[in-house]
C-alpha cells in the first residue's frame, strides 16, 4: 500500500496530467451539455432538449470512447516513464525494493486515479441525457411511442398504417395507396417511384406494408427513444472503464519497455486513432488473423448494440453503415486479457533488466 500510495502521489503532482485528464473526460462532455441546455433553454423551439438516447450514445461512442483511451495511454506512459525521466529510478532500486512490486504497483495507483475521473465524466453525461431528455417523442413528424421494441413498433405500425405509409421514409418496389390528404389528393402517395395500382387495398394489404416500413425504420426510430435505458448505461460505463483500463496498462507497459513517453504517446494515438479503424473495417487477404489480434477490433465487438460503432465518431446509424472484420466475442474476449497480461508481463520484465 505504501508503494501504490506514493506512485499515486507522483502521479498527482503532474499538473499537466491532471489538467488534461479532467478536461478530456468530464470538461468536453460538460462544455458540450451545457450549451445545449443555455441554448435550449434560450430558445426551445431553435434547439432541441440537451439530453436523450441519441445524445447520450454520441457522446460515449464518439467522444469518451476515443479520447477516455487516449488520455487514459498518456497517463499510463507518464507513470511509466517518470522515475526515468526524474532520475529516481536509481534510488528505487538501491531501496531494495522489488522492481516487479515497484512496477506491478503503478497499475492500481494509476487505476485509482484514471477510472474515477473517466466515470465521473461518465456519470454527468448519463445524468444529463436523462435529466434534459425530451418529453415527447416524434419520429418523421408522428407522434410514435417511446422506447418501443421492433415488435412493439409493428404492433404500433398496424395500429396506424396510413401515418406510417405516408410519413416514414422507405425504401423499395411497394405502391400502396392511401388517402395522406396531400396535394395529388387520395389515392395519390407513390412509394418505390412507380404510380399505385388501381383500385383499393385491402386492409390486410395496408397494414402489412405499414409493418414492412416500420420494420426498415426501426433502428433508425431507436435514436429516438426519450432517454437511454438503465442497462445501456450500465453495460457503455463497463465498457468505456475497460477501455481505459487497457489503455492505461498498455501505455505502461510501452513506456517502460521504451523508457521514454513521447514515442508511447505518439505510437498509441496512431494505434487508435488511424491503424484500429482501418485493420476493424477493412479485411486485408492473408492479413485478418493479425487484424482480429488489434484490442480496438476486440473492444468494438463487445460494444453494447445500443451504441453506433465507435469508429463512425458517434454519428448515429454508425452500425448500419459500416460493417467490422468478423470476430467472434470469445476471441475477442481472450484478445483483451492477452493484451492487458502481454504489456504487463513485458512493462516488469524491461524494469527487471534496465540497469541502474
Amino acid at each position: 500500500m505504501s508503494l501504490i500510495t506514493t506512485r499515486m502521489m507522483e502521479l498527482r503532482k503532474r499538473r499537466g496530467l491532471m489538467i488534461a485528464l479532467l478536461v478530456v473526460n468530464i470538461g468536453i462532455p460538460a462544455t458540450f451539455l451545457i450549451v445545449r441546455l443555455v441554448a435550449h433553454a434560450a430558445s426551445p423551439k431553435s434547439y432541441g432538449p440537451a439530453g436523450g438516447y441519441s445524445i447520450f450514445t454520441g457522446l460515449v461512442a464518439g467522444v469518451m470512447y476515443v479520447f477516455g483511451f487516449i488520455v487514459a495511454a498518456v497517463a499510463g506512459c507518464s507513470a511509466g516513464s517518470t522515475d526515468l525521466t526524474d532520475g529516481m529510478f536509481r534510488h528505487l532500486v538501491v531501496t531494495g525494493r522489488s522492481r516487479i512490486a515497484l512496477y506491478l504497483a503503478r497499475i492500481p495507483a494509476g487505476l485509482a486515479i484514471v477510472l474515477p475521473i473517466v466515470a465521473a465524466g461518465f456519470i454527468f453525461v448519463c445524468a444529463v441525457c436523462v435529466f434534459a431528455a425530451p418529453t415527447k417523442d416524434s419520429y418523421d413528424g408522428v407522434t410514435v411511442p417511446a422506447g418501443l421494441t421492433l415488435n412493439g413498433l409493428e404492433q404500433w405500425a398496424a395500429s396506424h398504417p396510413n401515418q406510417v405509409i405516408c410519413n416514414f421514409n422507405y425504401n423499395g418496389p411497394l405502391n400502396v395507396p392511401v388517402d395522406c390528404g396531400g396535394p395529388g389528393g387520395p389515392g395519390s402517395v407513390k412509394i418505390g417511384g412507380n404510380p399505385p395500382p388501381p383500385g383499393q387495398p385491402s386492409a390486410a394489404a395496408v397494414r402489412a406494408a405499414a409493418i414492412m416500413i416500420a420494420k426498415q425504420n426501426y433502428v433508425a426510430y431507436k435514436d429516438t427513444f426519450l432517454k437511454p435505458p438503465g442497462s445501456l448505461m450500465i453495460a457503455a460505463g463497463l465498457w468505456i472503464l475497460l477501455e481505459a483500463t487497457i489503455g492505461f496498462i498498455v501505455g505502461l507497459g510501452l513506456s517502460s519497455l521504451l523508457g521514454q513517453r513521447t514515442i508511447p504517446v505518439v505510437l498509441m494515438i496512431v494505434l487508435e486513432v488511424i491503424l484500429t479503424p482501418i485493420f476493424s473495417r477493412t479485411s486485408i487477404p492473408h492479413f485478418i488473423n493479425f487484424q482480429r489480434g488489434v484490442v480496438g477490433l476486440a473492444m468494438a465487438h463487445i460494444e453494447p448494440p445500443a451504441l453506433p460503432l465507435a469508429f463512425s465518431g458517434g454519428m448515429n446509424g454508425g452500425n448500419r453503415g459500416l460493417q467490422l472484420v468478423p470476430e467472434s466475442t470469445e476471441v475477442a474476449i481472450i484478445v483483451i486479457v492477452a493484451w492487458l497480461v502481454f504489456w504487463t508481463v513485458i512493462g516488469g520484465w524491461r524494469m527487471v533488466k534496465r540497469d541502474a
